[in-house]
């Protein structure tokens, strides 16, 4: 027998019809949060970043494209890692379904990580993806875009993240806890080296040849691009997370 509250349809109905309020209020919140962020002011970009894509060596400006409009995730996959991140992997597994409509609305979406372009392409061949994906290794682009932090920054605790600085200093190898170890060891390294990288999204615009930077967010402000958490939230007991339950689409079971 079910712990959860139990009722009848009737019942079922007017708190659904209540609910139905909250949601079209949180809409309506929601497109008014898409005007404001279309409303920040754009900042040009004047520092020369470079990139390593299939396509060769490119320019931030290349990335777009041809269109006006570039969407970038940064995916944390460092120089050190053996694989992507596993949380980064489950948000990119929704990317190859949106690139073509995003082509067709003038938007590139472009992945970009520190790690060599030839280990980026190997681990995309193995989750079958194809979705632009570009290695700014040997490029300040992460750090500029707290996407990444230097071992000096995380020990100082002067590394910034979501727009504040962290007082996180990391912690020792094996100080972590165990969830923490087996996350940072799903990409063959530990913990403080896991944590240089750092997942978030960033808009740029291209208009008369000048880049500009025009959003970021990161942390909690990257739900929304988890096509899974949007359906679990959906599920009758939500995300009900214990612990690392989340892997990379070709590590679970079958079920």
């Amino acid at each position: 027998m079910t712990d959860h509250r139990t009722g009848t349809r009737e019942e079922w109905l007017a708190a659904r019809l209540e609910l139905l309020e909250a949601e079209k209020e949180l809409t309506r919140r929601s497109d008014e949060l898409a005007r404001l962020r279309r409303e920040l002011p754009w900042v040009r970009i004047e520092k020369e970043y470079r990139f390593e894509t299939d396509e060769g060596t490119a320019s931030l400006a290349d990335l777009f494209k041809g269109r006006s409009q570039l969407l970038t995730y940064h995916f944390m996959f460092g120089p050190e890692y053996t694989a992507g991140c596993p949380s980064c992997s489950a948000i990119a597994d929704g990317f190859d379904g949106s690139v073509v409509h995003l082509a067709n609305h003038d938007v590139t979406l472009c992945a970009v990580s520190r790690a060599p372009l030839a280990k980026l392409q190997t681990y995309k061949r193995r989750m079958g993806w194809s979705f632009p994906w570009a290695s700014s290794f040997d490029s300040d682009f992460n750090y500029d875009f707290q996407a990444g932090h230097t071992t000096e920054q995380r020990k100082s605790g002067a590394a910034e993240y979501n727009f504040r600085a962290m007082d996180d200093r990391p912690p020792e190898p094996g100080e972590e806890g165990p969830v923490l170890a087996e996350i940072a060891a799903s990409v063959g390294t530990d913990w403080p080296t896991f944590t240089r990288e750092a997942p978030g999204v960033s808009a740029f615009a291209l208009e008369d040849g000048i880049v500009y930077h025009t959003y970021s967010a990161y942390a909690r402000g990257l739900d929304g691009l988890w096509g899974m958490y949007q359906w679990l939230d959906r599920a009758p007991l939500g995300r009900n997370e214990p612990g690392f339950w989340w892997r990379r689409h070709d590590e679970y079971d079958s079920r």
